[in-house]
Order: C-alpha cells, then sequence, then structure tokens
C-alpha cells in the first residue's frame, strides 16, 4: 500500500521527496488515530488522511510562494544554478519495446498529473487501488455521486490526452 500512496502522492505534489514525507505523515497520523478500527475501513481511512495531508501541503505551499514571490526582488539570482543542469545526463540505449513502455509510462504520467486533483484522486483510487464507490466516496470526502462524476471525466480526459497511445 505504501508503494501506491507514494506514488499517488508524488503525483500530487510532484516532487518526490515531499511525497515521502506526506506518506510518512499520513501513516503515523493513520495508526494513531485508527488502528482499532476494522480492518476493513482501513483503506478508505488511509486514503482519507493521506488526500488531507496532500491537501494541506498545497496549501502551506501557496502561502510559501507567496512569500517567496514577495521577497525574490531582493535576490540577484547570481551564483544559482539550474537544477535540471545538474542532472547527471544518461545516455542509455533501450530495446524498442522498453523505450514504448518508458514513453506511455510517461504520458500517463504526464496525463495524470494534468488532472484536476479531486479527478486524479478519484481516477487513482478507483482505477489503481481498486477501491469501490462507496469506500473511495469516504476517503475523498465526498458523495458516491461525485466519485462517479470525477472518476467519470478522468477517464474522458485521459482517453483523450493517451490517444496517440492507444493501438
Amino acid at each position: 500500500m505504501e508503494r501506491k500512496a507514494f506514488r499517488m502522492a508524488a503525483l500530487a505534489v510532484g516532487d518526490r521527496d515531499e511525497a515521502l514525507d506526506i506518506v510518512q505523515d499520513a501513516m503515523l497520523a493513520f495508526v494513531s488515530r485508527y488502528a482499532a478500527r476494522p480492518e476493513s475501513e482501513w483503506a478508505p481511512l488511509f486514503y482519507r488522511v493521506l488526500q488531507n495531508r496532500v491537501t494541506d501541503w498545497h496549501r502551506r505551499s501557496s502561502v510559501r510562494n507567496r512569500f517567496r514571490e514577495w521577497f525574490s526582488w531582493w535576490d540577484s539570482g547570481e551564483g544559482r544554478e539550474d537544477p535540471l543542469e545538474q542532472l547527471p545526463d544518461e545516455q542509455i540505449f533501450l530495446a524498442d519495446r522498453k523505450l514504448e513502455n518508458d514513453q506511455l509510462a510517461a504520458s500517463l504520467e504526464k496525463a495524470l498529473a494534468a488532472l484536476p486533483r479531486r479527478q486524479q484522486q478519484a481516477f487513482l483510487m478507483r482505477a489503481w487501488e481498486g477501491l469501490d464507490t462507496r469506500q473511495t466516496a469516504i476517503a475523498m470526502g465526498c458523495s458516491e455521486g461525485s466519485v462517479k462524476t470525477h472518476f467519470s471525466r478522468a477517464v474522458h480526459a485521459l482517453r483523450g490526452l493517451l490517444e496517440e497511445h492507444r493501438s
């Protein structure tokens, strides 16, 4: 469960380190609050805690970014290096099939990241985690009808975004 939760958080926040912190925080909060609950309730409750942590992260980030923008006029930008230039240049020759799979995975991740957060949540919980509509509604804190709407919109958006990969 933690790998899937990590991928969900990483897609939601766009930073692997932040996602790891969010998942760890969510797991600790879940265990401390819900360990006594029946095991059948754990998955939706955990994902509810995880999504709340992601939402909290987005709120804190927006506040931090406002301050960074405000203070950025003091920073001349000298001495800063582009983080993308620091990445190692990896020239790996891949087999055609592996390359296609990697491109598809990258396209899927990009398409998932492009979805609105609620659609992303609904799609990942329903399609990836296999939660039913009721469990997903509990995890997302909304009605089952909202889950169905978000999931349907996500599927249609993903079909459009991934059309070039259809066989």
